[in-house]
């Protein structure tokens, strides 16, 4: 089923904004998805998507939907938490290896984390093999907020995973001893990359990358093969950032948001030496979730390297333009959607495939446009 949408586009270049105006299409791939929240290609047209309840589903070339996977471990799901990401490995076609991250329930009751799994994908695709925990968020705390749970697996096979502060937790994500508020880079069989910035460090996780963020939920290499994320901030001063072995990204010491209802965070600064500044930060909060770099010739060259971060909060696709390391204009797409949009990810086959966020949610692919 095809869907005409009219497109306004709003164009801010220094401080100026003027208005677009042209037809997007986006065709309905799927319907009836409670929650969707990661998508991943498994080759010949069909997809594997989650739903934050705990169930992970094929979706046909024709856009069924088989049964839920068998395989899948004890998963908590309630608030923000619950089956979360999930993708294909680079060598899926051979080794049907599928990695995904979820709420980890403690194993004695009391608390929850962000954990990442491997598992092998069944030839009939029906239950997953094999299934091992290879990254546990710690320590596990009382939460339903805050999972971050973006899964990216680097140019050397390594993975990436996001993970948020936990809400209550939001000091902890400027100290070592933890891993809340952080990306980590771990090795796909699991344990920390020997490369990380704090091997061997005493008193600093091994498996930490970086650290100062909230709740990443957007996540995605550039073609260049360096990791970039969007970040939720509080209200306001939500992020893009483009995370470096090391580096502090300033959380909650910096934020160009306040708290909920009003008042300053902290000193209410937004810069501090030693700490990074994002390459753009939305105030009002868009709430970013899901990330991709257009890569294709689908829809022209003036999209190619385009950054594209889905909105819940305003329910539309932002195209963020990039020159470098600078995000110089970006455009509003498919306003009128109506639907949160909580994962955006390039396809094999060139198109843009968004994922909702809703009780009766859609997957959807992008048309370029008319």
């Amino acid at each position: 089923m095809k869907r005409s949408i009219a497109l306004s586009i709003a164009l801010a270049v220094g401080g100026l904004t003027s208005t677009l105006a042209q037809a997007q299409t986006t065709e309905v791939v799927a319907s009836g998805l409670q929650n969707a929240w990661g998508v991943a290609f498994i080759g010949d047209g069909r997809m594997l998507v989650t739903e934050r309840p705990g169930r992970m589903r094929v979706v046909g070339a024709d856009g069924r939907l088989g049964e839920p996977l068998a395989g899948l471990p004890a998963i908590e799901a309630g608030g923000q938490g619950g089956l979360l990401d999930v993708i294909t490995d680079r060598n899926f076609a051979s080794n049907r290896t599928v990695y995904f991250c979820y709420s980890e329930p403690a194993a004695s009751g009391g608390g929850n984390s962000t954990a990442m799994a491997s598992a092998q994908l069944s030839p009939d695709a029906t239950r997953l093999n094999d299934v091992k925990v290879i990254f546990s968020q710690q320590p596990k705390v009382s939460s339903r907020s805050h999972f971050g749970c973006r899964i990216v697996q680097a140019g050397d096979g390594s993975l990436f995973l996001t993970l948020g502060d936990r809400f209550a937790r939001m000091n902890d994500a400027q100290t070592l001893d933890n891993h809340h508020g952080k990306v980590v880079r771990v090795k796909t069989t699991g344990g920390a990359h020997p490369d990380n910035p704090f091997v061997g460090r005493a008193g600093a996780l091994p498996e930490i990358w970086s650290f100062g963020h909230r709740n990443v939920q957007g996540a995605a290499l550039a073609p260049d093969g360096r990791l970039w994320t969007s970040e939720h901030g509080p209200q306001g001063g939500d992020e893009i950032n483009r995370p470096e072995a090391g580096k502090n990204y300033g959380w909650p010491v910096i934020t160009f948001g306040e708290n909920y209802g009003g008042g300053t965070i902290g000193d209410g600064i937004t810069s501090k030496p030693g700490l990074e500044q994002p390459l753009h930060q939305w105030t009002p909060s868009m709430a970013p979730s899901g990330l991709t770099f257009v890569t294709s010739d689908r829809y022209g060259p003036a999209w190619k390297g385009s950054l594209l971060a889905g909105s819940l909060k305003f329910r539309y696709v932002s195209r963020l333009v990039v020159e470098g390391d600078r995000v110089v204009r970006e455009e509003k797409l498919l306003p009128n959607l109506n639907q949160r949009v909580r994962d955006v990810r390039e396809g094999p086959d060139g198109f843009i495939y968004l994922l909702t966020d809703d009780r009766n949610g859609q997957l959807l692919r992008l048309l370029p446009g008319r």
